[in-house]
């Protein structure tokens, strides 16, 4: 039928689940045609989005009455069921909207959602317009979680992350002073958070489309609670690969740092350490796999903060 995942989606969900990629991604067939005949009382396909997401198959799609949409199929370590619930907490306020109701059934390891510019997002902007425009968006996701949510705190799915960058650190010694730094902040940010809201947990500039019905929606959540400060951590990282071929680099990084905390008034030590703790954890994972490149640019900036 024509819905051959893009090559990065396949790398990624290699690294991701090993073996067990290959299993699900021969099933996409099936998966996409229970989806596709789902949504709208029979969606038809218009394209696969390429080169797409690291995490879940998007596609194209008319509805039955015509309206264009976006089928997002994901494997079930993508945690689908709790990006549905985040979507439909925030119900279009600053994301792309989850479209339900009696003519939106789909199977548990899909998602109908509006569509939006999928070729357009903040990192078309010049940076200075992207940041700013990124703060605005990310600002209106923080609302208070939904009783009886099923969401991982930041403290739970940091300490997941703290063993795999103990083990780079064993592996290449070399990796052990930022790995200490990077686990020192975290141990010292978890007991005391300052505030509890849903968040985002992936949001950056790629994750911000232009739509119809706002200028901005940020997609693909990988939504958990905690504090403001983690979720502005993986924003400050942006576009690094241009803040590493800066003479300035190190600079602008921590001065980007100071930007984000004082107009989203958030703590800036706080910010700080978070941010040198996701970039640690990136790096550290990016190795692991074998994306050095990746890995080394995150591990360079962490060190500058």
């Amino acid at each position: 039928m024509g819905c051959e995942p893009p090559q990065r989606l396949v790398r990624a969900l290699g690294e991701t689940y090993g073996d067990a990629a290959a299993e699900w991604i021969g099933r996409l067939p099936a998966l996409t045609e229970d989806a596709l005949s789902a949504a709208g009382h029979r969606a038809t396909l218009d394209r696969v989005v390429a080169p797409g997401g690291r995490s879940s198959l998007v596609l194209l799609v008319q509805r039955a009455d015509g309206t264009p949409a976006v089928l997002k199929i994901a494997p079930p370590g993508a945690a689908p069921a709790l990006e549905r619930a985040a979507l439909a907490h925030w119900n279009g306020w600053g994301t792309v909207e989850l479209l339900t109701g009696a003519d939106s059934e789909v199977p548990e390891h899909a998602l109908l959602l509006e569509r939006l510019h999928h070729e357009v997002s903040l990192r078309s902007l010049p940076e200075a317009k992207a940041l700013l425009e990124a703060a605005g968006t990310v600002r209106r996701l923080w609302v208070e979680p939904p009783a009886g949510h099923a969401f991982e705190t930041v403290a739970e799915r940091t300490a997941r992350q703290a063993e795999p960058m103990r083990a780079a650190a064993v592996r290449d010694p070399a990796l052990e002073p930022l790995v200490s730094a990077a686990l020192a902040a975290r141990d010292e940010l978890v007991p005391d958070p300052p505030e509890l809201f849903l968040l985002h947990g992936n949001f950056r500039q790629s994750k911000v489309l232009s739509g119809e019905r706002a200028p901005w929606l940020a997609v693909g959540p990988e939504p958990l609670t905690g504090e403001r400060a983690y979720d502005l951590a993986r924003l400050v990282r942006d576009r690094v690969e241009d803040l590493i071929a800066s003479p300035g680099g190190a600079v602008t990084a921590r001065r980007r740092v100071k930007r984000l905390a004082e107009s989203l008034e958030v703590d800036h030590a706080r910010l700080r350490g978070w941010t040198l703790f996701r970039a640690v954890e990136s790096g550290t994972r990016s190795l692991t796999v074998g994306r050095r490149q990746d890995g080394e640019l995150a591990l360079e900036f962490a060190d500058w903060l």
